[in-house]
């Protein structure tokens, strides 16, 4: 003979549902605010659109950005958790000065410094900077004399490393640490649109 359900043993029957339930969105409330804490204060992802530092990255390279080493911006505000001051020769993606969209160059030039380009080779406060990085290939536009400029506080001066094709601070002036938003670190993937296959021989390798 079936012994009917009573009110008693429903409300215990329902309560381990409802603790399931409450586990799971608990479980994927942390993995959203994890993977935006990453985001926002550690790493993230970045896709190389261009070839303004060929040969250094390539057109379809993606990267892994450290945006904690320089101090990430806090969300919604102006504020800035202080890190460590970039260095010369430090691969940096920013937000542009001018447009809506992020680089990725080379600094080059560092507060205080006074930077001059003669025929696209770097001369700091009147000595020429060794640029073992530095692609020369193609016609030199105007800008490959340029200068000479001093950097002010607070500032950076950005170079492509294909430096006949990198719209840079030559263009647009010394770059705004504000606007930083972290260093490329290290190549995860690269994929070769032209040959329609990835670049397996890239990945893992660091950004120097």
């Amino acid at each position: 003979m079936e012994t009917p359900l009573n009110e008693s043993s429903m409300m215990q029957a329902e309560h381990p549902v409802k603790h399931r339930r409450w586990q799971r969105f608990t479980d994927i409330l942390f993995m959203v605010i994890a993977v935006l804490f990453i985001r926002t204060f550690v790493v993230q992802a970045y896709q190389i659109p261009s070839g303004s530092m060929e040969n250094t990255l390539l057109v379809g390279d993606y990267l892994i950005a450290n945006k904690f080493i320089y101090g990430p911006h806090i969300p919604f505000t102006e504020w800035k958790i202080k890190g460590f001051e970039p260095n010369r020769g430090d691969v940096i993606i920013f937000r542009s000065p001018t447009e809506d969209r992020d680089y990725i160059k080379r600094c080059v030039g560092l507060p205080g410094e006074t930077v001059e380009v003669r025929n696209n080779k770097v001369f700091i406060d009147g000595r020429f900077l060794e640029e073992d990085y530095a692609n020369l290939d193609g016609m030199m536009p105007p800008q490959a004399n340029y200068g000479p400029i001093t950097v002010s506080d607070g500032h950076l001066f950005m170079l492509g490393d294909n430096r006949n094709y990198s719209k840079d601070s030559r263009f647009w002036g010394t770059l705004d640490m504000n606007l930083i938003r972290g260093k490329a670190e290290i190549i995860h993937w690269s994929w070769n649109a032209d040959a329609k296959r990835p670049r397996l021989s890239r990945l893992g390798d660091r950004v120097k």
